[in-house]
């Protein structure tokens, strides 16, 4: 019987296959697990690399947004049920299907195999066996000026970061929703949610892969006010930098440990 406390760590995927018949190997996917929280990036193979004359938002074309639109994350709390297990999304980078994203985990020789729900689809995960496991922590935070979601956690050497766009979205896919945009500058904020992962190490924490290609190779600077308070310097559209405070609404871990 699998246990969350059983799944901390980095994990990335092989394969998945739809019922259909469908399968993806290519894309680029990081599943980072703490206690409870987690954060999820995926990438399709054309992304990375793509975006050097990008500095900031105001910087994406209508191109530029079509084709990241392409990306998926999410980010929320990971839960175990009534034999089965939920990833249950705080924020998620496309439109909110209704869906739960809900599956049977077991492993197969060194293998974790998702099933979903429903059997519609399987997936294959393995898990960084490098990776040291602590310290592990994770905070779900919520800006108190404009009320977006976020989160912050933190395994072994690594980190995930995760920011919700401050626009809603109506559309089926976040692809359609960018082509039915007015103007570029209402396409750049449908794609305005960040969700990054990186490594910690003597000089910081460092961005090396990111849903905003411009903030990749760049440090995650962030300060903790006690146990409620998070803040972490970010970039306006036009590239300039502020810092965005947020609450701290639920804690695991401790978040001082090893800073």
């Amino acid at each position: 019987m699998l246990n969350i406390e059983d799944l901390s760590g980095l994990w990335t995927r092989s394969i998945q296959v739809w019922a259909d018949g469908r399968q993806d190997v290519s894309t680029k996917v990081g599943w980072l697990q703490g206690k409870s929280v987690f954060a999820d990036l995926r990438q399709p193979p054309d992304i990375t690399g793509q975006f050097r004359h990008a500095k900031c938002l105001n910087d994406l074309g209508f191109s530029d947004c079509e084709r990241l639109a392409r990306q998926q994350g999410f980010a929320g709390i990971f839960a175990a049920r009534d034999g089965y297990f939920e990833w249950m999304r705080k924020i998620d980078y496309q439109p909110v299907q209704g869906k739960i994203d809900a599956g049977n985990l077991f492993w197969q020789g060194d293998i974790l195999v998702e099933e979903g729900l429903q059997k519609e689809h399987f997936e294959h995960w393995h898990r960084d066996p490098a990776l040291k496991l602590t310290p592990c922590w994770g905070v779900i935070l919520k800006n108190a000026h404009d009320g977006i979601w976020g989160n912050l956690l933190r395994v072994g050497d690594l980190f995930m970061y995760s920011r919700d766009r401050g626009t809603q979205l109506a559309n089926s896919s976040l692809i359609e929703a960018v082509r039915g945009a007015v103007n570029v500058k209402a396409a750049r904020e449908m794609i305005d949610f960040e969700i990054s992962f990186g490594r910690i190490s003597n000089e910081g924490w460092q961005i090396t892969r990111s849903s905003l290609p411009y903030r990749e190779n760049t440090m995650f600077n962030f300060q903790l006010s006690g146990d409620t308070g998070l803040a972490n310097e970010d970039l306006t559209p036009a590239g300039e930098v502020f810092v965005r405070q947020w609450e701290v609404v639920m804690a695991e871990g401790d978040m001082h440990e090893a800073r």
